[in-house]
């Protein structure tokens, strides 16, 4: 299966903060977020890996270019609008008949993450999308679900018996990169409104929960990133 991650963000509020690192290479126990990334999914048996960062991280560039790994890795150099435009400049070289995205931030358990890649292996669906009852988000992306798990809605604000938000992690059939390329062609600039139109354009999407999943946006999020992959 093919792997993907969103690394092409400024990385703005962790370097007003004082956080030198862009934040592909900033370090959780030790382990740089993209270096943490490619280790879990290689072990839940990446056949190619596919990174996109932007234009001024030169250093993470040199990172990636040093890493010696065992299937082939992909960096795309682009500075995009948004993470959505990010993944489009990805999708040319996702080949394979299904995929997972994930920005570089995205902070889970691995053993939930290897449950999640099994169901998805087998999904029927168009995509399995990684939601969660914890909020980490300034601005989170509430999701719809029926009582099978199937998504009605992506949303900015809790519905009446919303329990989930988005996770951030992607798994997606070849079905979703025709909308994808839909939704750049008409001007769309947000990852949540391209799910917003893969539901609207008939898709079947399923949630499949996590226990938690964090970001690290700020400073603090990283101390709190480490005490959750610690517990």
């Amino acid at each position: 299966m093919d792997f993907a991650i969103i690394a092409a963000g400024e990385g703005s509020r962790l370097m007003r903060e004082g956080v030198k690192q862009p934040k592909p290479l900033v370090e959780l126990n030790g382990i740089p977020l993209i270096d943490r990334l490619i280790h879990i999914f290689l072990n839940n048996h990446a056949t190619s890996l596919h990174v996109i960062i932007n234009e001024e991280m030169e250093e993470v560039r040199r990172h990636l270019q040093g890493l010696s790994l065992a299937v082939p890795l992909q960096v795309v150099v682009k500075s995009t609008l948004s993470s959505m435009h990010s993944f489009f400049y990805l999708s040319p070289y996702l080949k394979g008949e299904r995929f997972c995205l994930t920005t570089v931030d995205t902070i889970f358990k691995e053993d939930e993450f290897r449950a999640y890649i099994q169901a998805f292996r087998t999904e029927e669906s168009d995509g399995l999308m990684a939601v969660t009852e914890y909020i980490d988000d300034e601005k989170p992306l509430y999701v719809t679900v029926d009582e099978k798990c199937f998504i009605h809605s992506f949303t900015d604000r809790a519905e009446e018996g919303c329990r989930y938000v988005s996770g951030g992690i992607y798994g997606l059939k070849r079905s979703a990169l025709n909308v994808l390329a839909e939704a750049v062609a008409q001007n769309e600039s947000r990852m949540r409104n391209y799910q917003r139109r893969l539901i609207a354009e008939g898709l079947k999407l399923k949630a499949y929960p996590f226990n938690k999943i964090v970001d690290v946006d700020h400073a603090a999020d990283i101390e709190k990133a480490e005490r959750f992959l610690n517990d």
